[in-house]
């Protein structure tokens, strides 16, 4: 150990003649009222030529894959004018509680079924949670059909709640499905955290886990929303939220990103929505969320006609960062002017 001292003192020095000062990334977030855009990195270009930043030099050990995250963020929770972070997680925090990273929303299964909402990898029997105060609508067989007792339905034993406030003067729901016991009844008045089923693995599926999603307007399987813009995110980390775009603004469907930390050389993946049944937040007219990420600096990469395309992001805790790709036009931090209450193609 003490013939390497001197070559990790002289790594650490001559890294340290070469950046510049530290990024300071908040770890509690601070109160806002509106986006402010002093907290981001400048924008740049689709091949950004910065110069290297400086930072400590980090440990390279994997992200830990523990069942435990720090706790959630009280809902509901917003630190700018759209986010709507209402609900908690459906799953106690004690377990697992955070969607499977391969399969998220507007994901495919076996390449033809596009997910309307996100699985959490429970084990059996595991309690499920109403996300909000409301009412049951439905606590049954049959939710995706609408036949109660319909064994075959593919949502299996599954419950529907309308909750007590909305959006955009719209109602919203959530959909708790696959559950092994149903733990209430339509009609019933219940309040936030209160358990309300079991997970399981009745309907379609591949085995245990709770599919959850959100609904804006109706209760309709063509109606759903990224739960993930929805669920209010654990102490310290943020929500990365993007539209990918062709020049005339046309979205790219099924396309992977790459999310490389910069001080903890993590890497996340994620694709953008497919181009079915799933529908863009009314404000974000996003087509990709990717959420949970502890705030840091990311490198976004990925394929566009063939060029490698290169952003720079900082997650801050608590909130949203937003991007969006068109084509020719590159990259653009500010979201868009679309029309409340439009839903992309």
């Amino acid at each position: 150990m003490t013939r390497l001292a001197p070559l990790l003192i002289a790594i650490v020095l001559l890294a340290s003649a070469c950046v510049r000062p530290p990024l300071q990334v908040e770890d509690t977030p601070t109160p806002l009222l509106a986006e402010d855009s002093s907290l981001f990195l400048p924008a740049p270009t689709s091949t950004p030529t910065l110069e290297p930043l400086r930072f400590t030099l980090p440990v390279l050990t994997a992200e830990p894959r523990s069942a435990w995250r720090p706790p959630l963020y009280p809902v509901p929770w917003a630190l700018s004018l759209h986010d709507h972070f209402y609900f908690i997680r459906p799953i106690p925090a004690d377990q697992v509680n955070w969607p499977v990273a391969d399969y998220r929303y507007g994901g495919t299964f076996f390449g033809d079924v596009v997910h309307s909402g996100v699985d959490i990898p429970a084990d059996m029997g595991s309690p499920v949670l109403a996300a909000a105060d409301g009412v049951v609508i439905w606590a049954d067989w049959g939710l995706f059909s609408g036949a109660p007792g319909n064994d075959r339905d593919p949502y299996g034993k599954a419950i529907a709640i309308r909750h007590d406030f909305g959006y955009q003067g719209k109602p919203l729901f959530t959909v708790y499905a696959h559950l092994s016991r149903i733990e209430t009844v339509a009609g019933r008045k219940v309040r936030q955290g209160e358990m309300i089923g079991k997970v399981g693995d009745t309907g379609i599926t591949t085995g245990p886990h709770l599919h959850f999603e959100v609904r804006w307007g109706e209760n309709s399987f063509f109606k759903t929303l990224n739960p993930e813009l929805w669920m209010a995110p654990p102490y310290g980390r943020g929500v990365l939220v993007a539209r990918l775009a062709d020049t005339h603004d046309k979205p790219l469907h099924w396309i992977t990103v790459l999310l490389t930390s910069l001080t903890r050389r993590a890497v996340y993946d994620v694709r953008t929505y497919g181009p079915r049944v799933v529908n863009s937040d009314p404000y974000y007219q996003e087509n990709l969320v990717l959420g949970d990420l502890p705030a840091d600096v990311y490198k976004v990469t990925f394929e566009y006609e063939s060029q490698k395309q290169q952003y720079w992001v900082r997650i801050l805790p608590g909130r949203v960062t937003y991007f969006r790709f068109q084509g020719s036009k590159g990259f653009f931090d500010e979201v868009p002017g679309y029309e409340a209450g439009a839903l992309s193609p």
